[in-house]
């Protein structure tokens, strides 16, 4: 007798492969290896090019995966993203996200046409594919590194929001190809993509806002499947209304965000199913290339990676930070790190599943600039950042991070004290917190210690605040700096 399931194998095989993934980016990391490189290569060694440990080619089964995996990635990054950086930088973001978009995916269309003799359409194929940066490599990359804040908002930003022109440009190409939309035809599609996206990433947002900030306590413990959830409704509604649902699951989780106190409590429950749906998605990419199919196409791709990485995205990201008056420095930066990860990949397995003639060119040219992205331009952000000059700036306003205690209807704030913070060699008698607040433990220098009242505050001091729910964060602001001493962002 046999009580086993037919998925079983699968099961074992899919979690094996997680675990010596996740392994070998911990032992990798030490050496700055790429971890999403690793899971690409795991997957080619074990497909069919590889020990055939598994066979899959199946391209639209892994195009829905990757679907999947790209709206928890997106969630995951619109709660991480700063509120403040929309007014900051969303504008240059904004437009980097769609006139850059154009700019990159047309500069790389004359290269392929000129340069490879490549029909036009097809040409306009490629560009488009491989047009907007990657969110899962980008936050991947930024995460842990030194980059100055709005350097690292305005890569955030666009990665967050340039998918969808990606996709209208990809399927807009494909269509081309398919048939002869007009103008009207391509109008309607773009307004009900960016405009839809917009209006139901906001609206839902603000309902799952409301949702959670007069009813969290019922619901703490399953807190995190409910705001999944709402990512999924999120991508759904506007995928059911024809418009983006990348943009309007990234927008969601921007709104959502702004309530600090239950959105941080689950912040890592959503960070681990990011790292853990890019893991995933990398894994399955690399199952679903042959390695020996790309030798032909070789040198195509390659000349479609030097266009794009070091002709059409410098000109689209001068040109648009150009009206802002933006540093040269920073303008350098952004364009190397404006990294190509799954999203080029699943973007090609559109014209490959619709069936169209050079699909399978385009599919291997994406996944060889997405290689050649996450294996040299990842590992460079951070030392390039070094060599211009641009060091991450020292905190100017409190970094506060919030732990609800739900049981005790608390919050426990762990804050850094920036070198500006008035407070900053007084002692704690002379610079007594708000009323209700207390501050429990210090961290400095590693050192963990109980404060008393003659305890004097150093630069960079980690402080464990604890206050009862409801107390103010901006009262932290003006402790810190005083009323008319907080600094601009700016």
């Amino acid at each position: 007798m046999n009580a086993g399931f037919g998925v079983d194998v699968a099961v074992l095989l899919g979690g094996a492969l997680l675990v010596i993934g996740v392994v070998a980016s911990g032992l990798a990391s030490q050496y700055r290896v790429p971890s999403l490189l690793l899971f690409l290569g795991l997957g080619m060694i074990v497909g069919d090019d590889g020990f055939a440990l598994i066979r899959f080619d199946d391209a639209a089964l892994a195009q829905n995966i990757a679907a999947v995996a790209l709206l928890v990635i997106l969630f995951e990054g619109g709660l991480t993203t700063d509120p403040t950086s929309f007014r900051r930088v969303g504008v240059p973001a904004g437009l980097l996200a769609t006139a850059g978009v154009a700019v990159t995916a047309g500069v790389v269309a004359l290269a392929s046409r000129y340069l490879l003799g490549l029909e036009m359409e097809t040409a306009l194929l490629m560009g488009a594919v491989v047009s907007s940066t990657d969110a899962a490599a980008v936050f991947a990359a930024l995460r842990g590194e030194s980059l100055p804040r709005r350097t690292r908002w305005l890569l955030q930003l666009e990665s967050g929001m340039n998918d969808p022109v990606a996709v209208m440009l990809t399927v807009g190409m494909v269509e081309v190809w398919r048939a002869d939309p007009s103008g009207l035809d391509w109008a309607t599609f773009v307004a009900a993509q960016l405009v839809g996206g917009v209006v139901v990433g906001v609206a839902v947002g603000l309902a799952a806002r409301f949702l959670v900030t007069r009813f969290h306590a019922g619901f703490a413990t399953s807190f995190g499947v409910l705001t999944l959830a709402i990512a999924g409704v999120s991508y759904g509604l506007a995928a059911l209304l024809g418009a983006s649902g990348f943009l309007a699951v990234y927008l969601t989780g921007v709104v959502l965000a702004t309530e600090r106190r239950p959105v941080r409590g689950v912040l890592t429950f959503h960070e681990g199913l990011a790292a853990t749906a890019q893991a995933s998605l990398f894994l399955l990419l690399g199952l679903l290339v042959f390695p020996s199919a790309l030798a032909g196409d070789l040198g195509t791709a390659l000349v479609v990676t030097v266009a794009l990485v070091f002709v059409a995205r410098p000109l689209a990201v001068h040109a648009v930070l150009a009206c802002f008056r933006v540093p040269w420095r920073q303008t350098v930066l952004v364009s190397w790190a404006g990294l190509r990860g799954a999203v080029p990949v699943v973007m090609a397995t559109i014209p490959l599943t619709a069936g169209h003639p050079d699909g399978s060119l385009v599919f291997d040219v994406a996944f060889v600039v997405v290689v050649v992205s996450v294996a040299l331009q990842a590992p460079t952000v951070a030392p390039l950042a070094r060599r211009l000059g641009l060091a991450a700036d020292d905190p100017t306003a409190v970094a506060a991070e919030i732990v609800p205690v739900d049981a005790l209807d608390a919050d426990v704030v762990e804050v850094t004290l920036p070198a500006e913070a008035r407070v900053v060699g007084s002692t704690l008698r002379e610079v007594p917190l708000p009323d209700n607040a207390r501050i429990s433990v210090v961290v400095r220098d590693h050192v963990t210690f109980v404060p008393d009242g003659h305890t004097v505050l150093t630069a960079h001091d980690r402080l464990l605040v604890v206050f009862p729910h409801g107390f103010d964060l901006t009262d932290l602001d003006l402790w810190t700096f005083g009323a008319d001493d907080r600094p601009d962002l700016e």
